[in-house]
């Protein structure tokens, strides 16, 4: 599109914006009342978020191990450490409280200590009999007494499931029915009964109750983030509008700017329920995102009718310029920032994938509403104040626009050094960088329910489930000598293992067989010899319906597909891979490929393996926001050395962001992936600015270099400045978070852009200035493919010619 047509454009969108404004002002309300009625669609999330794409190897054999056993995240558990619970009264409440839940529909079971039964041996009847440790409930501390000796010392089977004999902790299980885990049900369960009766009876009885699982953990973490999105929002319109109104100090203009970006929010939302889309981690930031990301575009747009309006006095003239001159460079920006966002919908995670869409689709949104709006709510306010025009005199933002002047006139070579230096510096740090596959690293660390993870990570390793299934390939496989010997070759192992939990398995009850046969002897805890299982089997095969009951859940129906289940503690994802390479290791040499095909899965482990996959996602969308806005560059100028030229000043934050990561210690995960492309996108806005006014002096000063260059500083140096604050203090609002990785987000995101300032405003020129033989060439830049800023004298032609800027 050749300039005359694109200013052509600008003028017709100009005229259609000012003489249908009651019009579009009804259409706006009208798709603001429409996006609101789609609020009732948006979802609270009730999955973890699966970073793997669906058809991912290891998805696939998570989905194999669901279809076989049933979901496996469905345990909730509460525990005590106290050694007055064994007391007749407390025990007896103890259990009583485990018992009250097994009336609720949501639960599927409930095992505690008084549902621990022994097998015992019926020599009469050739079978094993279970009888309760506790009959009735307890009547003397005789009884708990016994109880102790017998749980803690006799019978190992139990041993590291309902307590540690180590430190007398005790704990009940709960089993949420498979088909409620995740869906609003587990939410009324947790909030409605779970918690009241827990906290009603640690005030009765003076303990203190811990409580954890997944099902637990994902429903309290999942409230955090809804209650934290009116936190975020609140924040941001405060800190935004409080920048806002300390430059323009007009709250006529603030108010507008309020306006604007909360129905941005509510168009945000309104796509959010539209798509039914699930409010995660990820698109809970994206209403307060639009807020920092929308005042900018206020400040550009009332900034220059401001300016407009002080230079010849015409109001209306003012807004059509405003429309004609800033909408094409707002429009440039906006689609910039939106391709860092959009670059995650090619990324074949659906979590990142629905962030990319909303935000991009948003970041659009917020620009059509500033262009329509704030010109509109103008023609019906009066004329600006003096008052309101005094911060365009302001001299301290001239003085640091005259530092950043003087800087690259007479110190070029120290801000080339300065910039090496951060580069060699923050390579080094990019070395240091680690990846972080834990599942609860972001969560809140002041919060009761992370300190309860920790507590049964401590007293029972762990409540990350780590799953093995074994296939043998054949029906009634598990139960053969040699596969059982083959487990517990592999579960000697987990045990040796001290972030990973004693494993649960067909091979413990095989072993607590033996024990009962050999009359609850402690020491016959082993797998039978090939004789023994002559005189056990029989026993077996005659026994009641609960030892058949407690091997449904470790072998499948048809007896060919067996699990061993472990706990993990939160450990990070080099010890991860160690662990996992060390049981493959062992499996490889256990179990031959010909005879049993072993998989390991769990959601700790997918988790783990999907932030692994995002960071390799990280090269791709940010390579492709690169490439994209590259090629964008190269659409605009023309020329390959602008392109180089462009790139440079803000790959270097980039750099220096990565190299502070590694530093500081904060690792690779999914909420500080996010950095690159966002902080990319949104600090090019600065150079497509600068670089489309250099190019206009260009023309102006018959291709003066020096000259074009120190007069692009001067005009945009007080624009950057301005929106670079409000993007600092609003992404430094995310730091408010109780979740680790916002708060790395936030921060990480506000020094990649004051750095992205300070480069466009230093190193840009600079390299501008020192290449100028190799980029000042006429025939490119005098024809650029798209007209960013129209040059003087290309006003609307309803407007006097004699009104010059």
């Amino acid at each position: 599109m050749s300039k005359q047509k694109k200013s052509k454009f600008w003028d017709v969108v100009a005229r259609l914006i000012l003489r249908n404004k009651i019009g579009i002002l009804l259409s706006l309300i009208i798709i603001t009342v429409l996006f609101s009625t789609q609020w009732k669609h948006m979802r609270f999330t009730y999955t973890e978020a699966n970073l793997l794409p669906d058809d991912h190897e290891v998805n696939i054999e998570y989905n194999k191990f669901l279809d076989i056993f049933g979901e496996e995240g469905n345990l909730i558990v509460f525990g005590v450490k106290d050694s007055t619970l064994f007391t007749v009264e407390k025990l007896n409440a103890w259990n009583a409280l485990s018992e009250s839940f097994r009336n609720y529909k949501e639960v599927e079971a409930v095992v505690s200590i008084k549902d621990l039964q022994k097998l015992v041996k019926n020599n009469e009847a050739q079978k094993f009999d279970l009888e309760p440790f506790i009959k009735d409930s307890i009547t003397s501390m005789t009884q708990i007494d016994r109880l102790q000796d017998e749980l803690f010392k006799q019978y190992p089977f139990y041993d590291n499931f309902l307590f540690n004999k180590e430190t007398k902790t005790v704990r009940t299980a709960i089993y949420l029915k498979k088909e409620i885990v995740n869906t609003p049900a587990r939410k009324d369960f947790v909030f409605n009964n779970l918690v009241d009766k827990i906290t009603a009876f640690e005030a009765q009885y003076d303990l203190d109750v811990r409580v954890s699982g997944m099902p637990y953990i994902r429903t309290l973490n999942a409230q955090n983030i809804v209650d934290e999105i009116g936190l975020f929002v609140g924040a941001a319109l405060l800190v935004t509008s409080l920048i806002f109104f300390l430059f323009f100090r007009s709250l006529r203009a603030t108010f507008i700017s309020l306006i604007v970006v909360c129905v941005g929010v509510m168009w945000t939302l309104g796509i959010l329920g539209l798509l039914k889309y699930e409010i995660t981690v990820l698109t809970a930031l994206i209403p307060p995102l639009i807020i920092v990301i929308g005042i900018p575009n206020c400040i550009f747009l009332i900034n220059k009718y401001q300016h407009e309006v002080k230079s010849h006095g015409n109001k209306v003239k003012s807004l059509q310029r405003v429309i004609t001159k800033v909408g094409n460079a707002t429009l440039m920006t906006n689609v910039t920032t939106a391709s860092g966002f959009a670059t995650f919908i090619f990324t074949e995670s659906t979590l990142l994938k629905e962030f990319g869409v909303v935000a991009s689709l948003s970041i659009l949104a917020i620009f059509i509403l500033c262009l329509l709006i704030i010109p509109i709510i103008y023609t019906f306010l009066p004329y600006p104040k003096d008052r309101h025009l005094e911060h365009l005199n302001k001299r301290w933002i001239g003085g640091f626009v005259d530092w950043t002047e003087r800087m690259v006139r007479g110190k070029r070579i120290a801000i080339y050094i300065t910039a090496l230096a951060l580069l060699v510096v923050c390579m080094i740090g990019i070395y240091k960088i680690k990846i972080s596959g834990s599942l609860i690293e972001d969560m809140p660390k002041n919060e009761e329910f992370f300190s309860d993870i920790r507590f049964f990570e401590e007293e029972f390793n762990g409540i990350m489930p780590l799953e093995i299934m074994i296939d043998t390939k054949r029906k009634k496989g598990v139960m053969r000598a040699t596969t059982l010997k083959r487990m517990n070759e592999l579960e000697d192992l987990i045990l040796e293992t001290p972030e990973l939990s004693r494993p649960i398995s067909v091979v413990s009850l095989v072993k607590y067989s033996k024990q009962a046969y050999y009359n609850g002897n402690p020491k016959y805890y082993q797998l039978p010899t090939k004789q023994e299982e002559a005189f056990i089997l029989p026993f077996a095969k005659n026994s009641s319906s609960g030892e058949v009951d407690l091997l449904q859940n470790f072998v499948d129906s048809t007896g060919q597909y067996a699990r061993i289940t472990t706990f993990m503690k939160d450990i990070g994802t080099d010890r991860m891979e160690r662990i996992e390479e060390n049981l493959n290791q062992k499996i490889a040499k256990v179990f031959p490929e010909e005879k049993y095909a072993v998989t390991m899965t769990g959601k700790a482990l997918v988790f783990q393996k999907g932030t692994t996959y995002l960071v390799k996602n990280l090269a791709l969308s940010l390579t492709l926001a690169i490439v994209l806005i590259s090629l964008f560059m190269a659409y605009m100028f023309r020329s390959f050395r602008m392109i180089v030229v462009s790139l440079i000043p803000n790959l270097l934050p980039l750099v220096v962001t990565a190299g502070l990561m590694g530093y500081l210690g904060v690792p690779i995960k999914p909420s500080t992936i996010l950095v690159f492309s966002i902080a990319f996108g949104i600090s090019v806005d600065d150079t497509i600015h600068f670089l489309a006014k250099y190019r206009q002096e260009l023309q102006a000063n018959k291709w003066k270099i020096k000259k074009s260059v120190y007069a692009a500083l001067r005009e945009t140096g007080v624009s950057m400045f301005y929106t670079s604050i409000v993007l600092f203090f609003g992404f430094s609002v995310f730091t408010i978070s109780s979740f680790g990785g916002t708060v790395a987000l936030g921060a990480l995101v506000s020094v990649t852009l004051l750095f992205a300032m300070l480069s466009n405003l230093l190193l840009l020129p600079s390299l501008l200035l020192s290449l100028e033989r190799n980029i000042a060439n006429k025939e490119i830049l005098k024809k650029p493919a798209i007209n960013i800023i129209p040059i003087e004298g290309d006003e609307d032609e309803d407007e006097v010619s004699s009104d010059s800027e």
